[in-house]
């Protein structure tokens, strides 16, 4: 009889749990088919993006260093072909001015999927790989300021953070799967680059066929594609700190992880998934305090806690011994995710001080170009840095730009 109640009441309860999964599943379908169409292809798009952006992140900086057998100052000097289609970018938009952004962002999403095969499958050596990957960030940074622009698109009057942060949140969740398909892949079921690099190229190309069927929306004339306002000149500014600051992380930081501390691919892919899982929660957050809080605000606490994370990631192995040090650049790694997201602040600061409405996206392209010319600098520079006097001045440089950044933020004034 207890038994027979036991079952019972396991089976009762299994039944509950069901019919809340189904309900909030109910719910969640719902609300995302009230969505507009175009909302919805650029939310599937905008996952899948995130789901292969994740795997080339989680595998690259190991690809190398398995595959090649590269220096330090080479990990520097190849951020030149991957960083110089950024400086481009400006001129490569304006040759696609016939071509509204939703077409650029499919052509820009084709140059990924075929740019990270041939890395995958076509590099007999470091020089030939590194035209592949020259390739694959044309399309990465032609994707940039059009994401951002498109996401815009799509929000509400006065909530453009806060949409720009669910997009992002959606991103963190694909994000988390590549990650942990890495993880798992490298660690249980003897993946390698080659498939890991298919998979990303079938990703990559759905995320174009997704932008393909969204409705197309008018081209701007290329006329106005290379213009400079004064206006702009303060954002212009915060996108050179944010190239130089972002390059020393994006470029030094995981490959600290991979040659100073020794760690595999499944190492950095479960880094990407712990931060992807902090993201679901802190993007849509940071959005909500960007309306809320201001531009100002946030561009200035980023600065602040980037001095920081410079100084742990940088000067933790000289203070502290091999495990603890290890562990506070892990957490550093994590942070430094969850900062590349007050790009948003940027977007949204953007578009509150723009004269005309079509100059939002020509102008975040723009930055993007003006960015690059310093961050390429920067990788050469900080791979010189790392030879002659250690990685840890690498991102004692990043401290001082991060105060530097947070002078010019408080200058941030917005309509």
């Amino acid at each position: 009889m207890l038994l027979f109640r036991f079952v019972n009441k396991v089976y009762l309860r299994r039944i509950n749990i069901e019919e809340r999964t189904n309900a909030i599943y109910k719910k969640i379908r719902h609300k995302v088919d009230a969505l507009p169409r175009d909302f919805q292809l650029f939310l599937a798009a905008t996952f899948v993006f995130g789901f292969a952006q994740s795997i080339v992140d989680s595998t690259f900086n190991n690809f190398l260093n398995e595959t090649f057998s590269i220096t330090d100052f080479q990990r520097g000097f190849m951020e030149l072909p991957r960083e110089l289609p950024g400086f481009l970018i400006i001129f490569i938009s304006a040759l696609l001015f016939f071509l509204c952004s939703r077409r650029q962002a499919f052509v820009a999403n084709l140059l990924c999927a075929f740019g990270v095969l041939l890395i995958g499958f076509c590099s007999p050596g470091f020089s030939i790989m590194l035209i592949w990957l020259f390739i694959f960030s044309i399309g990465q940074h032609l994707f940039i300021p059009l994401n951002q622009s498109i996401g815009m698109e799509l929000a509400t009057d006065g909530k453009t953070g806060k949409r720009l942060g669910q997009f992002s949140a959606v991103a963190n969740v694909s994000a988390i799967l590549g990650s942990l398909a890495i993880f798992i892949g490298f660690k249980y079921l003897n993946l390698n680059f080659r498939i890991s690099y298919a998979v990303a190229f079938v990703a990559f190309l759905t995320v174009a066929i997704l932008l393909f069927l969204m409705q197309k929306d008018q081209p701007y004339a290329a006329k106005t594609k290379f213009k400079l306002r004064k206006e702009y000149k303060l954002y212009y500014w915060l996108s050179i700190l944010f190239g130089t600051r972002k390059q020393i992380f994006l470029t030094f930081a995981p490959w600290v992880l991979v040659t100073v501390f020794r760690q595999k691919t499944q190492v950095l892919a479960i880094l990407l998934a712990i931060g992807g899982v902090i993201g679901i929660f802190f993007k849509p957050m940071l959005g909500k305090a960007i309306d809320k809080l201001g531009e100002r605000f946030i561009l200035t606490a980023e600065a602040v806690i980037l001095v920081f994370v410079c100084i742990g990631y940088g000067f933790s192995k000289v203070i502290f011994a091999e495990t603890p040090a290890m562990i506070i650049a892990f957490v550093c790694y994590i942070i430094d995710q969850m900062l590349m997201s007050v790009s948003m602040a940027r977007a949204t600061y953007m578009q509150k001080i723009a004269v005309v409405p079509e100059d939002v996206a020509q102008t975040l392209t723009m930055g993007v170009s003006i960015d690059h010319v310093f961050s390429i600098g920067v990788a050469v520079f900080g791979g010189f840095v790392w030879i002659k006097w250690g990685y840890q001045y690498v991102f004692l440089l990043g401290a001082i730009i991060a105060v530097v950044n947070f002078f010019s933020a408080l200058r941030v004034k917005t309509r």
